[in-house]
């Protein structure tokens, strides 16, 4: 039986941090190989990147999520207790109350909420001098979803629970400052959202029955119990953040906008093009490069032995530009999705596999809707400038984001046609 290949340095996560999103990608290409090993976090783990090994890992009778993420990622990004760390039937259970809040016609209604919001945002970036867009877009969206959701914002708790929300994405890739940074935002988060779901069940803070507050907090799980008040929490907190996670798309569509301005004409008056390069941006900017799960038990596959209990990454970078997958992979071609697939497997920046029974993110159409509404208001409802600036994004930082946030200028509303 082969080994499978292995990456020989004693411990990889400095090198990790320090090639965030070429990590995987690169390894594989100089080891010739879709899988190898390396030692991360002092544990040994198995990495592989490629459509067919994206099949395998979502293999529910071979993998599990339980124990999968790395502590950093539990108290940042995820939380603990989530949909995300769960398997078999309480996963199944859990991912149905997500399925039932994102609907398309909840989806829609997010996607106007947030229409009406950029059109309010634009009213008022006209009168500044510069606009510094991720941190509105963040505003835009945060004030859009917790309308959606039933949780009550007022004006002056806005950019408090902005800068939470947007601080659990930005530090869940850190470490040091930024680290603690969103441990300490995911905290405050949470103790704000446990006393909200705890107001709903007393009925203190009467809440639409449909709003996703009243059905999180109402939730019953497989044995008949609501969620904990902490695990119901999470789970609310599982659809603001992210909904503000979608302006890091916004940003790098803005980005790709100013690289492609041929672009920028064929969006006005194509509304096909707006998802395709929508797609696109997604296809080329993955949040975050990998994925995880654990061996459930152990077996065998072409040869390799997979031990139970192993941490597996996939490499959800490095399989959205595979050249085996994608035609010219680092080239920005939006019109390639006019004839894609729709491949479960080949295109899994929010992950592969069925949203409905898998683990692939069921957000996955809001944040299309979403961006493909950004697109449409920064492409058709306004006009604006980009001055000079710092846009460099460093490979390593995970997620990235351009130094300067992209920053605009004379920022003009475009009328109605008569």
């Amino acid at each position: 039986m082969p080994d499978i290949p292995r990456d020989h340095q004693v411990e990889s996560s400095l090198s990790l941090l320090g090639e965030g999103y070429s990590f995987i990608p690169s390894r594989c290409q100089r080891l010739e190989s879709d899988i190898f090993q390396v030692r991360l976090l002092m544990q040994n783990t198995i990495c592989m990147s490629g459509e067919e090994t994206a099949k395998l890992f979502y293999d529910d009778k071979l993998f599990q999520r339980q124990h999968a993420a790395p502590r950093m990622l539990q108290k940042t990004l995820f939380g603990q207790g989530g949909v995300q760390g769960l398997d078999d039937e309480a996963h199944r259970h859990r991912k149905q109350l997500f399925l039932s809040l994102l609907t398309d016609d909840a989806v829609a209604e997010l996607v106007r909420l947030t229409e009406a919001n950029w059109q309010s945002a634009i009213e008022t970036w006209q009168r500044s001098d510069r606009v510094v867009l991720m941190p509105e877009v963040q505003t835009i969206l945060t004030r859009s979803v917790c309308e959606w959701a039933g949780v009550p914002l007022a004006n002056e708790e806005l950019t408090q629970r902005r800068d939470q929300l947007a601080a659990m994405i930005d530090g869940a890739g850190g470490v040091g400052a930024r680290h603690w940074h969103a441990r300490k935002a995911r905290k405050e988060a949470e103790s704000w959202m446990i006393e909200l779901i705890s107001q709903v069940r007393t009925g203190v803070l009467p809440v639409e029955e449909n709003r996703p507050l009243a059905v999180v907090a109402r939730h019953v799980e497989l044995d008949g119990a609501l969620l904990k008040e902490e695990v119901a929490a999470v789970e609310m907190l599982n659809l603001l953040r992210p909904t503000v996670a979608v302006s890091r798309f916004v940003i790098y569509a803005a980005l790709e906008l100013l690289a492609h301005p041929h672009w920028h004409q064929t969006l006005q008056h194509d509304d096909a093009a707006l998802e395709h390069f929508a797609q696109e941006v997604r296809r080329l900017h993955a949040f975050f490069p990998f994925t995880a799960a654990r061996v459930r038990k152990d077996f065998e596959w072409k040869g390799y032995r997979f031990p139970e209990g192993t941490r597996v990454l996939l490499d959800l970078y490095g399989t959205n530009r595979d050249a085996r997958l994608w035609a010219q992979p680092e080239r920005f071609r939006p019109e390639r999705f006019a004839s894609w697939d729709g491949g479960a497997f080949n295109f899994i920046t929010q992950g592969g596999g069925d949203a409905a029974t898998g683990h692939r993110c069921p957000g996955e159409p809001l944040a299309i809707g979403l961006l493909v509404a950004a697109l449409r208001m920064l492409t058709r409802e306004m006009s604006y400038a980009v001055p000079a600036q710092d846009l460099h994004m460093d490979a390593s930082r995970m997620p990235a984001q351009p130094e300067s946030l992209f920053i605009i200028s004379d920022v003009k509303a475009v009328p109605p046609a008569p």
